[in-house]
């Protein structure tokens, strides 16, 4: 039988580095002594590397969950820290939802309905949320008091899935829901999976090892991993390695992206001459291209084509 001064010492005996990093744990201006990944083990930052100023220190921490990259995953370390974790729901405060953020809502009467976009505009300290009411074609949503809505909600690090009732629909000093504490939470996965709308031109070649761009496409989506593209004829098959060049363009970034791809799935238009859909997935891009690409998915929320049958 395991006492408490046994747990006390077996506590005690584990190394004292935690994976997960708080953000005094990060200096500005100085570099760095251990590479800093994401959650997905993303490399974010190379050992030796500096973070300048404290708008990127803050960006940093909101958008990311930084770890140390010298410690693995399944270290005694990591086990020691995500010990007291196990079997916790996640919370409110766990999701770090933020005012403005955008979700998906829809009634749980009735099978198959589809989410309807809203947003959050405020919290309570018994965590019911304030939001906007959902528009279903340009007009808000009817929601009546006591039904329930299930919640899809694009948070800054995931994407979670919850259940709230509706508490209340006030119309002064303007239309707004009070939804109850979220129940029933579910982390579906990462925001690296999140895709947003784009239209953006893409040169591409079929000799993934070449210089030269045979083409140009036209980018629908784009996430962290890949995009979708429509190309005027069929690229190459499924498996298929090839070259494209880009520029994203956001609010605090402008990169140009040339790297290989893999081609992960392929739509033919349904008549002649009709464009092809191509959904590749990036190899081997840098530190700068996977920032510019999460930078470019964060700062297009709005577009987010998760919850929704594809780009219109």
């Amino acid at each position: 039988m395991q006492t408490s001064e046994d747990a006390v010492d077996a506590s005690a005996s584990l190394p004292v580095t935690s994976r997960s990093l708080a953000p005094e744990a990060v200096p500005v201006g100085v570099p760095l002594e251990f590479p800093i990944v994401d959650s997905d083990d993303t490399l974010l930052f190379e050992r030796g590397a500096i973070v300048i100023g404290a708008d990127e220190h803050r960006f940093l921490f909101q958008h990311f969950r930084p770890q140390r990259g010298d410690v693995e995953a399944g270290s005694p370390e990591s086990a020691a820290e995500s010990a007291g974790k196990s079997g916790e729901a996640e919370s409110l405060r766990d999701m770090h939802l933020t005012i403005g953020a955008l979700i998906g809502v829809r009634s749980q009467v009735g099978m198959g309905a589809p989410m309807h976009p809203s947003r959050i505009i405020g919290f309570a300290p018994n965590e019911s949320l304030f939001v906007t009411p959902p528009v279903a074609d340009g007009k808000p949503l009817t929601l009546s008091v006591g039904e329930n809505v299930e919640i899809l909600a694009i948070a800054s690090q995931a994407v979670f899935r919850f259940v709230c009732t509706v508490e209340s629909v006030c119309v002064v000093p303007f239309h707004y829901l009070v939804l109850s504490k979220p129940g029933a939470v579910r982390r579906l996965r990462e925001r690296k999976s999140v895709r947003v709308r784009a239209s953006l031109p893409l040169r591409f070649g079929i000799d993934a090892q070449g210089t030269g761009y045979e083409s140009l496409g036209l980018v629908q989506s784009v996430s962290a991993m890949g995009m979708s593209f429509v190309a005027p004829w069929k690229v190459g098959e499924v498996g298929k390695r090839i070259r494209v060049a880009f520029r994203l363009c956001s609010k605090d970034m402008d990169t140009s992206i040339e790297a290989t791809a893999i081609i992960r799935n392929v739509q033919q238009g349904s008549r002649p001459g009709d464009p092809t859909t191509h959904g590749i997935e990036f190899e081997h891009l840098d530190q700068v291209e996977q920032m510019a690409l999460k930078v470019y998915v964060f700062d297009r929320i709005d577009d987010v084509i998760f919850w929704t049958s594809g780009p219109k």
